[in-house]
């Protein structure tokens, strides 16, 4: 895709998880460990020797499965992720609910014990900070929305923006109890004005890269979608999915009233 930067989907589950291998010349960092239904531990020792620090774009638990395998994990530091990182077994199963899997499961898996181990935070992170990987820096942008701890990791050198799940290429989902919209327009503006100095937009469902053009036109989106512009599509348990110039959103159905 671009020079060491592997992108690791996550078998077997429906919202097709991609975590991202960054690797620098003196250590690398794992963006995100999936769900933890297949061992990315195993994967990363294939791609890389080098040491490895975990970072999570928000600690959702499919993309914080294996973060217990690692020794060094960083963390926002937010009372969201604190929490999270206590773990968690009911958030785990609803991912293995019905037409949530993909073939079959790895061979040994147990879904009945299926759960999100707690991991330990090494370091907490906030807004700006950079991470030396050696011939290569990552500039972290704090980016609340979909969650109070979502970030994306900015390459300068490389043009290469990981969004984690603030932008990617199905509906983004913004209807969680901790989804805040009004944080979330301000992230992605953020992002916008970033995008003449980018290469590629990396997400992490589905489709591992975009183009920059797509930030402005994701702006654009989610504020016509505010403006009460867009029919929304009625989904299950209270949800509607809005779409706007190829981008769509899933929001609780009647979460713009009053805006």
């Amino acid at each position: 895709m671009v020079p060491r930067v592997f992108a690791v989907y996550e078998p077997h589950q429906a919202e097709e998880t991609i975590s991202y291998l960054i690797v620098g010349q003196k250590q690398a960092l794992l963006f995100d460990t999936g769900m933890g239904i297949s061992d990315i531990r195993k994967v990363t020792a294939r791609l890389t020797h080098l040491p490895i620090i975990v970072l999570n774009s928000h600690t959702h638990n499919d993309h914080v499965g294996d973060n217990w395998q690692f020794e060094t994990v960083y963390g926002m530091d937010t009372d969201f992720t604190r929490a999270n990182a206590k773990g968690s077994r009911q958030d785990a199963q609803d991912e293995l609910g019905p037409g949530m899997i993909c073939g079959d499961l790895p061979k040994g898996f147990d879904s009945r014990s299926y759960t999100t181990r707690p991991w330990k935070i090494s370091r907490f992170l906030h807004d700006h900070d950079r991470i030396d990987l050696g011939g290569r820096t990552l500039e972290v942008l704090s980016t609340p929305g979909h969650t109070p701890d979502a970030i994306c990791l900015l390459d300068r050198a490389h043009g290469l923006l990981f969004t984690g799940d603030t932008y990617y290429p199905v509906p983004i989902w913004l209807y969680r109890p901790e989804t805040n919209l009004d944080d979330y327009v301000a992230s992605v503006k953020r992002l916008a004005a970033l995008a003449p100095q980018l290469k590629l937009v990396l997400g992490e469902h589905n489709v591992p890269f975009a183009q920059a053009s797509v930030l402005p036109r994701l702006v654009t989106a989610i504020e016509t979608v505010r403006a009460g512009k867009v029919v929304p599509e009625p989904q299950e348990a209270g949800k509607a999915i809005y779409r706007s110039d190829g981008i769509s959103f899933l929001l609780r159905a009647h979460a713009l009233e009053g805006k």
